[in-house]
């Protein structure tokens, strides 16, 4: 692996027990990021988005059925490690997460400036005098006014609770920070300013960012690369630039054309059909029954294949 190199995912996989059986919801995921770098993950709604960060966060809820693969940070097997030792060394120290829906994270009872602290007093071992300082110091850094750090979530509007999210994940200063839809639910305007926020952020302090979002138009601000998944597996990976302008892939390039484009006239089109099952998904490229491009060996598992710094899992670049 390159020295700059920050995350290396490798095999990761991650199953859900259901009552009829076990649900792939990331199915044998490779990806690597380096310093500094922002991946947006893109993809529609059950493709493994959500679930891969949690894999990477190790937020596993109970009913898990397998959870297997090398994740490693800045060299170091994360997966290796026992549930405690996670705690301590990695989660929050190293990578920490916004979650969805920021109001549902935020504890109502609590004031935010102790919620943002309590990160720096469990993992940093400081004083709550101490802890205070710097929330204030992150709330500056992230646009949310000092005297709110007495306020409550529901005393917040949606940006400004957004803003308090990711002030806790920055406080303790992790290497790399996952995003999980974090500007979805509010206005366009605010969208903006969180992304923003963001990129000011990435620049200052020389944070990575995971950014798992639908809004693709969003997304093209902040994003160094993009990951796309389908039904629980990275079907490309490539620079923003390419991609934005030229997928490889036939689900992404069926993505970029749903989106609107200020100055083209081009038709907007759809996908036609569902996604797969994540219980029973299909044998060979999960895709076909929706790719307008199918053909005999589609029915056979695709290779990924490397295009000049791209990777795609497709038949027709074999």
């Amino acid at each position: 692996m390159a020295e700059n190199i920050l995350l290396h995912v490798e095999n990761l996989k991650l199953y859900f027990k259901a009552n009829k059986g076990l649900v792939q919801a990331v199915d044998g995921v490779d990806f690597d990021l380096t310093n500094n770098k922002a991946v947006v993950v893109i993809g529609e709604s059950g493709c493994g988005k959500t679930s891969m960060a949690k894999a990477l966060l190790r937020l596993l809820p109970r009913n898990v059925g397998e959870y297997s693969g090398k994740v490693e940070l800045n060299g170091v097997d994360t997966m290796a490690m026992d549930d405690e030792e996670y705690r301590t060394k990695v989660r929050w120290v190293k990578m920490s997460m916004v979650p969805q829906a920021a109001m549902n994270s935020l504890n109502p009872v609590l004031k935010v400036g102790d919620q943002v602290a309590e990160p720096m007093m469990v993992h940093n071992a400081v004083s709550k005098e101490a802890a205070l300082e710097q929330a204030k110091t992150m709330f500056q850094r992230v646009g949310v006014p000092v005297d709110f750090i007495n306020r409550y979530a529901f005393e917040l509007s949606g940006g400004m609770r957004q803003r308090v999210a990711i002030a806790m994940s920055l406080v303790t200063v992790p290497e790399l920070v996952v995003l999980d839809e974090p500007t979805s639910a509010l206005d366009v305007l605010t969208q903006a300013n969180i992304m923003n926020l963001l990129k000011s952020i990435k620049k200052e302090i020389a944070t990575s960012f995971i950014l798992i979002t639908h809004d693709i138009s969003t997304s093209s601000e902040l994003a160094d690369d993009v990951v796309v998944m389908y039904a629980g597996q990275i079907v490309e990976i490539s620079d923003n630039h390419r991609f934005f302008t030229a997928p490889l892939h036939p689900y992404s390039q069926k993505l970029m054309s749903s989106v609107p484009r200020l100055r083209s006239t081009a038709k907007l089109e759809f996908i036609t059909g569902q996604p797969p099952s994540l219980i029973n998904p299909p044998t060979g490229c999960r895709f076909a029954a929706r790719c307008p491009k199918a053909f005999d060996k589609c029915s056979e598992e695709p290779p990924t294949v490397s295009m000049d710094g791209r990777k795609v899992k497709c038949w027709l670049y074999q």
